[in-house]
């Protein structure tokens, strides 16, 4: 699975990077990623946090960073968040889902003249193949879009860049991006739960396919719902936080009804 949190704040946003990518740690048993940008200039650190929980991996990390903008994420395998340099610019990248049609993608972009770097076993990074097709793009706005049109299966995008933080749904919102803000600052997340503590009130769940750019205390639209909503049941089943909702649904209210349904088809007595 795995999950990320992206802030845009008027002053230092790392506190609440930190503790709001924290929050995603039941989503993700590999790596742990953080980047920072700050008059132009990244920062970002990534851990192994197969054997040590996140917060222990990066609690002396969240003092050598300082900015507005962050994104973090908790990945399943691979390292994140990447920072790419292309012909759209500087950007920190981390994505969440899965890549059904990675070989035919790399075979494109290989025939292109794109290259890729290797990650043990020799395997393709997917976020460094979402940056690909981003890159061929002639805007941030259209190359995730030719992304989103180009995947098949499922990828959530959070691209940080010098211009804004744009947060892009999958086509099909199999998995959750929700809307918060609080004075100062507005976050986007896959978990509600890493918002009440951190003081964020939850504005709205983004639609499928819907990409959004956070600027200053700007959310612009840049591209609106498509489609058909196809969540992914195991959300609210097995995956999601209990304290966490999804399109309006508390997980652990589901898991209660889910629970009352199967007891229905109990004829056991005692």
């Amino acid at each position: 699975m795995g999950g990320f949190f992206g802030v845009v704040a008027d002053k230092d946003c790392t506190e609440d990077l930190f503790y709001g990518t924290d929050y995603h740690s039941h989503l993700g048993t590999k790596r742990g990623g953080l980047a920072v940008l700050q008059s132009g200039e990244f920062s970002r650190f990534i851990h192994n946090i197969e054997n040590a929980q996140f917060r222990s991996k990066f609690e002396d990390d969240i003092g050598k960073m300082h900015g507005p903008m962050g994104v973090g994420v908790i990945s399943d395998y691979e390292d994140q968040p990447l920072i790419v340099g292309s012909h759209l610019g500087l950007y920190a990248i981390v994505t969440v889902g899965v890549v059904m049609n990675t070989e035919e993608l790399v075979r494109r972009s290989l025939a292109k003249g794109s290259h890729f770097s290797e990650m043990a076993g020799g395997e393709i990074n997917p976020t460094e193949l979402v940056a690909t097709l981003i890159n061929e793009g002639r805007t941030f706005a259209d190359g995730i879009r030719l992304a989103q049109e180009s995947i098949q299966g499922s990828c959530s995008i959070l691209l940080l860049t010098r211009d804004g933080l744009y947060a892009a749904r999958d086509k099909y919102g199999r998995t959750p991006i929700v809307l918060a803000r609080k004075d100062g600052a507005i976050a986007i997340a896959l978990e509600t739960c890493a918002f009440p503590n951190l003081g964020y009130e939850v504005v709205r769940n983004l639609g499928p396919g819907e990409i959004v750019r956070i600027a200053g205390r700007q959310v612009e639209q840049v591209a609106p719902p498509q489609g058909k909503l196809q969540i992914c049941s195991f959300l609210w089943v097995y995956y999601g936080y209990p304290a966490s909702s999804y399109e309006g649904v508390n997980v652990e209210e589901c898991r209660y009804r889910c629970g009352a349904a199967l007891a229905k088809r109990d004829n056991v007595t005692v």
